[in-house]
């Protein structure tokens, strides 16, 4: 592959609503421009950008894949990322590291819930987007109807630059307002505009021209003193509005039949920006202070690290975006996140799957390099020199959990690292133990992500994992006070053991736990108490009632015998689990359970569904409010009726409905729910013995 020097580089990245065609538009070009030579197929797993077996299997992108495209001695790196809400992780990374976005629309849907996310986000990170009306040869394709749904979800003004020549069956190319030339199939040839869409045509370029002659005072004098404006000039102005973002451009494409490909490459070369035109990245110096990053070869070295990911054969795979100077392969550079030095080996351009090593790499491009020790998603590479950290974006909580645990025992010494080595890929995937239920947890943005995930431990590090749903963290505690004696005693031939212990119990709420000796006259030494102590702590952790820790309890010992020869620690360990046991169950036992203070944002139209579902939950709605035209919905539920909630707010809100929770206490479990929770709990334990 030749170098390619900033002003020559576009990163452009293609969001929108899953099987809106991303994946064949990218195909198309690199088939239209001579990279590949036939065009690939999702059913037939032959795209370049879906390499992956767990992608073909699904027929579905499931990470952002860089497909570079070699046009007019530029080159266009355009990142294809899930439609798939689940992995928008993805899309958000790639979203970091473009400079305009190719918003697709399929010609037959219209805008949908996909859509509408990616268009926030673009809005979110502020950049240029071209809307793209896709599969107009499609039965019941529409552009009318797709363009009016697209205006629906913006304030930003559309523009259309081409109209489609045709439609349906009969879709045979695109009209160019701007060259007012018709463009058939692939579209490297011009021809003159069909006379039946010439008036349309003709009226739809005014509008063009007017938005255009908005992006510069030279240009709207011109315009407003009656003068033709030039096909350059009209470039140069919509060039100015669409990085201003205060326009946006409609372009109509089939990329699966490969029309209107060449139309539209030729707008991305045109009217996006080049990472030299768009404003300078703000960075973090040693002391805090901002640094601006000029994308410029003469600059010290800075890149962002945007996603990793491993691969069996390599290792692991670190790709970045350069935002300023030069880099070389065998070069040392400073990892300014985690404090410490990489070594870069052979760089590499990826395309899909192919790696095309390069010896330099310049400001504003795209590469990837192999084994790197310490680097993560998200951290920065710099010049040792100009130590400067990149900000990295906002990733949306992820609320979907799974207990994982090992299949076989050869896992579980995998189980910690594997998980730690998904996470480092994914900046929505996370992971916990979870000390009351003594489960491994693992947190993303719904079924599909995390199925995707347990697959890629068993592929990709060899770590087989089953999952079941988490187990609520329940605890147990006192409501009055509660007293018991016991004695042990064993009687076998030699030594004997003997300890009697007398304990009174009382609920702690300032404090999870609180022990006092509180023998006189000697009934019990006091060498014997950290034994009782310690029978008390272990019950505590195993539980009484189900199985759960023990909170918020003030025990004294207040009374009991020994033994002068039989008289043991351990003696006392057991008869100070046993008297606490009892103590607990005469001191009327409840289990708590977590309560969760919840932020549920729906579209108005979904309120009420939502509010009728919540009633369900036993949740306790503390608000209501509305931000932005949506409805926001503030309560406390508990965290047991929330354990699917993703699932379910997606299917109540068609995907338009977000939620955010977090911890706020614990409370008291209804009786009938209680008795419930006890019972499956003592299956469980006895189904336990039983192994």
């Amino acid at each position: 592959m030749k170098e390619y020097s900033t002003e020559n580089i576009r990163n452009i990245a293609l969001a929108s609503h899953s099987s809106s065609g991303k994946t064949m538009l990218v195909e198309a070009f690199l088939h239209q421009t001579g990279a590949t030579t036939r065009l690939g197929k999702i059913e037939d797993g032959t795209t370049v950008a879906d390499f992956e077996e767990e992608e073909i299997r699904r027929g579905i992108s499931l990470s952002t894949a860089v497909i570079p495209v070699e046009y007019k001695n530029c080159k266009l790196n355009f990142l294809d990322t899930p439609g798939y809400n689940d992995f928008i992780g993805e899309m958000i990374s790639a979203l970091r590291v473009a400079d305009g976005v190719l918003v697709l629309v399929d010609s037959v849907a219209g805008a949908e819930v996909g859509t509408e996310i990616a268009w926030s986000y673009c809005d979110k990170f502020h950049l240029p987007r071209f809307v793209v009306i896709n599969k107009m040869n499609r039965d019941n394709a529409n552009y009318r109807k797709a363009l009016e749904s697209v205006r629906e979800l913006s304030e930003t003004r559309l523009i259309p630059v081409q109209l489609p020549w045709g439609e349906k069956a009969d879709f045979q190319g695109v009209i160019d307002l701007i060259t007012m030339k018709a463009y058939a199939g692939a579209g490297n040839q011009a021809q003159e505009i069909p006379a039946e869409f010439l008036e349309e045509a003709e009226s739809a370029r005014m509008e063009l021209i007017e938005a255009a002659a908005e992006g510069e005072d030279a240009l709207l004098e011109k315009y407003l003193e009656g003068e033709e404006l030039s096909s350059e000039e009209i470039v140069r102005g919509l060039k100015k509005v669409v990085a201003n973002g205060s326009f946006v451009p409609v372009f109509v494409a089939a990329g699966a039949a490969e029309i209107g490909i060449f139309p539209l490459l030729d707008a991305c070369l045109e009217l996006f920006p080049s990472p030299k035109d768009v404003p300078p990245a703000k960075g973090v110096g040693i002391n805090g202070e901002e640094i601006e990053v000029i994308c410029s070869d003469q600059e010290p070295f800075a890149a962002y690290v945007w996603k990793t990911t491993a691969d069996p054969f390599v290792g692991k795979i670190t790709y970045f975006r350069v935002y300023s100077g030069v880099i070389n392969s065998d070069t040392k550079v400073w990892n300014s996140t985690k404090e410490s030095e990489e070594r870069l080996g052979t760089l590499s351009i990826l395309r899909g799957k192919e790696a095309i090593p390069v010896k330099v790499v310049h400001a504003g491009d795209i590469a990837t390099v192999p084994k790197l020790n310490v680097t993560s998603t998200g951290d920065t590479l710099c010049d040792r020199a100009r130590v400067v950290k990149l900000p990295i974006p906002e990733y949306p909580n992820a609320l979907y959990q799974v207990a994982v645990f090992p299949k076989t025992q050869a896992d579980s010494a995998k189980i910690s690292p594997t998980l730690t080595r998904l996470c480092e890929e994914d900046m929505t995937l996370s992971w916990r133990q979870e000390p009351s239920t003594n489960q491994t947890i693992l947190q993303g943005m719904g079924d599909q992500h995390i199925d995707v995930a347990i697959r890629k431990a068993e592929t990709k590090f060899q770590t087989a994992m089953n999952i079941e749903l988490p187990k609520v963290p329940y605890l147990e505690t006192i409501t009055k006070q509660g007293q018991a004696t016991y004695r042990h005693k064993k009687q076998t031939g030699g030594a004997g053991q003997f300890a009697e212990v007398a304990m009174r119990i009382e609920p702690y709420p300032d404090g999870e736990y609180a022990f006092s000796n509180d023998v006189f006259g000697g009934a019990i030494s006091s060498s014997f108490m950290p034994a009782i102590e310690k029978g008390i702590k272990s019950v505590m952790k195993e539980g009484v009632l189900a199985g759960y820790p023990v909170k918020n309890v003030k025990v004294s010992v207040y009374d009991g015998k020994e033994h002068p020869v039989d008289s043991k620690p351990v003696a006392f360990e057991i008869a100070g689990r046993e008297a606490f046991k009892l103590c607990v169950k005469d001191a009327a036992p409840v289990l708590l359970e977590p309560i969760m203070n919840v932020k549920i944002i729906v579209p108005e139209a979904n309120m009420g569904d939502v509010l009728g579902d919540l009633n369900t939950r036993r949740a306790r709605v503390q608000g209501m409010d509305t931000e932005k035209g949506r409805s926001v919905v503030t309560a406390q539920v508990p965290l047991a009726e929330m354990l699917r909630y993703t699932a379910d707010l997606r299917s109540i809100t068609g995907g338009r409905g977000v939620f955010t929770m977090e911890f706020s206490h614990y409370e008291i479990v209804p009786a009938h729910i209680a008795q419930e929770v006890i019972a499956a709990r003592q299956k469980e334990l006895e189904a336990k013995k039983e192994e």
